[in-house]
């Protein structure tokens, strides 16, 4: 079965570095997917408000990602194409158009949060104010889309995101109370104070984050700019199984960390330096730059993945060329919808929206575009005619159905729950 789209050119060499590297572009896209701006805020917020009483919204999130991203890398390493060409091929452009214009609508406004989001870094390290900071951002972040290879993004970014580390060291420095966050753990529901339809609106919103659309169809196109096969499967699913549930753990470091710090204050978490406060109590200074650091290589890599996601899929739907690994001459129309989708985001930002305010919104739009995204690809990951024998097995067939089942009750959820709690306001 031939392309609809022109796939991009084969890269040049480095066998030995690309199986060291293997895993980095599953890193990029679990910090990107777990740990962007909305997720930093929410799990701290979740933590400081509830406890550790929604860990089980991360495990859920994390089994979740994995299984469809896991479909969405099989896809690509057995037919060489990303999984959003194949969904418009294989159930029609309409269907697809649909797609298209739910993910991207949520695509496009989680952009806007997460150039938001390099900015609060910036203005944590710099006492500048993060507007200020917001234009440089967005020419910053479009001469590195423009310029700079996919896989020097991929290992920067994703590499550096890990000094999020610094939350996991400083759960343990704080000496937490290990039995009263085990008890909130093991006994989910709202503490004295809150009220079970905040907790659930939470939980949503925690659930979206976790697999937001951008996710699977950015991991699934890189695989295609990094060209892999069916010999590639194991990459692909080392990618999956290592990649996204690391990126769960730091999102768990941030919730715990401020479960110990914040939640037996009765203390609430709106703003990402208090965020970093749980690190610079535990380590000081160097703890807090290490958390700076750590946000801003989060939330630059979450808008890296943002915006190569929109112009992934408007050129995959349109069949136009596409790829980090063309010339930008070559795949004019793809960078213009990537410089389209950054001055929109910034646009959004100008008007004074505050980036956190902004990412819940976005949170609660991509539950309701969840069921959109991940029945094509469950659909897809069934079809013989692109994947012969490597379809899906029993077992994935069971864990996509179930969840499908469970991203239907979230999108139908979410916007009454919105409005009955006030954005989590209670």
């Amino acid at each position: 079965m031939t392309s609809r789209t022109e796939a991009p050119p084969s890269p040049a060499g480095g066998g030995g570095v690309k199986q060291v590297l293997a895993i980095a572009l599953g890193v990029l896209t679990a910090i990107g997917g777990f740990v962007d701006i909305g997720d930093i805020v929410a799990n701290a917020e979740a933590g400081a408000r509830f406890g550790l009483a929604h860990a089980w919204v991360l495990l859920l999130g994390v089994i979740g990602i994995c299984a469809y991203a896991e479909m969405s890398g099989r896809v690509t390493a057995v037919s060489g194409r990303p999984v959003f060409d194949l969904v418009r091929e294989r159930l029609g452009p309409r269907v697809a158009l649909a797609n298209l214009a739910g993910s991207l609508f949520v695509t496009v406004l989680t952009l806007g949060a997460e150039i938001g989001g390099v900015g609060l870094a910036l203005q944590l390290a710099t006492s500048v104010d993060y507007l200020l900071w917001v234009p440089v951002v967005g020419v910053v972040l479009w001469a590195t889309l423009w310029r700079a290879k996919f896989s020097l993004l991929e290992n920067l970014f994703g590499i550096t995101g890990l000094t999020l580390v610094v939350f996991i060291i400083a759960f343990f420095r704080l000496s937490p109370d290990t039995g009263q966050l085990w008890h909130q753990a093991a006994h989910p529901g709202p503490p004295a104070g809150e009220d079970w339809g905040t907790y659930w609106f939470m939980a949503v919103a925690l659930f979206a984050s976790a697999m937001t659309p951008y996710e699977v169809f950015f991991f699934s196109s890189g695989g295609v700019e990094e060209r892999w096969s069916s010999k590639d499967l194991l990459t692909s699913r080392v990618n999956v199984f290592v990649g996204f549930p690391l990126g769960g753990l730091l999102a768990f470091a941030l919730m715990a960390t401020a479960a110990t710090v914040f939640h037996p204050l009765q203390m609430s978490v709106d703003a990402l330096s208090q965020v970093a406060l749980p690190a610079a109590v535990a380590l000081g200074k160097l703890g807090l730059a290490a958390a700076i650091l750590g946000f801003f290589a989060a939330t630059f890599g979450a808008a890296m993945e943002t915006g190569l996601s929109s112009a992934y899929t408007v050129a995959q739907y349109f069949g136009w060329a596409w790829g980090k690994l063309r010339r930008p001459r070559e795949a004019a129309r793809f960078h213009t919808v990537l410089m389209v989708a950054i001055l929109v985001g910034v646009a959004v930002l100008m008007t004074t929206i505050d980036p956190i305010q902004l990412t819940e919104y976005t949170l609660v739009f991509s539950a309701v575009a969840l069921p959109l995204t991940y029945l094509p690809i469950l659909v897809v990951a069934n079809d013989r005619g692109y994947l012969g024998r490597r379809v899906n097995g029993r077992l994935a067939n069971t864990v996509g159905l179930l969840y499908l089942a469970i991203v239907l009750a979230a999108a139908i959820a979410a916007i009454p729950l919105m409005i009955v709690t006030r954005m989590g306001g209670g």
